[in-house]
């Protein structure tokens, strides 16, 4: 299998607009499956009795077929890029809402209570206590998240959105190995590079863990 260069060099724009528009997807997906997972979370953390429910609702989710979800979102939001998200917003719940849980459930019962004892108020110490502690978990479930999602987008190639999964297409109808190869490196890259990018976010934002190290 042998690549033609000469075809990435004349579609150097394309590439870089179909790898924007593969990322932007992605994330965006990414950012409304943690606006979401983050108060079903506490809902489930603080609430027992919803919690199995909540994780329940997402798992049946997570087990329908990523191309059924788009066929069944068609009607209602088209053949648009609205489609591409509200479905990998679906794949991204399990992660991000049971990686929440459990990060909430990991903080020290002792430190909520001396948050507490010092009159902290229930929402001050879920924002300065709870979630901070419980930041490397959920990162761990934004992280895998965001690589899932990278990896989905070119499913949305089948309702004319999908990012470098055009690429896919174009190289399967024409038998030409080219643009395949290219969206497979690309969308390997995408991944590497959004981990390492939430690598360094979470390590920013938990400065205490470095000098504990």
């Amino acid at each position: 299998m042998t690549i033609d260069w000469s075809w990435i060099g004349d579609h150097t724009d394309d590439l870089t607009t179909l790898t924007v528009s593969h990322l932007q997807a992605a994330l965006s997906a990414v950012l409304f499956g943690v606006l979401i997972s983050l108060p079903l979370a506490v809902v489930a953390h603080r609430i027992r009795p919803l919690r199995g429910f909540l994780l329940g609702i997402s798992n049946v989710l997570f087990t329908i077929p990523s191309i059924a979800i788009f066929v069944l979102l068609l009607p209602v939001s088209g053949l648009t890029r609205t489609t591409t998200v509200i479905g990998l917003t679906v794949y991204t719940l399990v992660v991000l809402l049971r990686n929440t849980v459990e990060g909430l459930d990991s903080v020290p019962t002792k430190t909520k209570e001396a948050a507490k004892a010092m009159g902290t108020r229930p929402l001050r110490t879920l924002l300065t206590v709870e979630f901070p502690l419980a930041l490397p978990v959920i990162m761990a479930g934004v992280r895998i998240a965001t690589v899932m999602s990278i990896s989905l987008v070119s499913v949305a190639t089948y309702i004319g959105d999908g990012g470098l999964g055009q690429l896919f297409t174009d190289g399967f109808q024409r038998n030409f190995p080219t643009p395949v190869i290219a969206g497979v490196v690309l969308t390997i890259l995408l991944a590497v590079v959004a981990d390492a990018a939430l690598v360094a976010v979470q390590y920013v934002l938990t400065p205490w863990r470095r000098r504990r190290a």
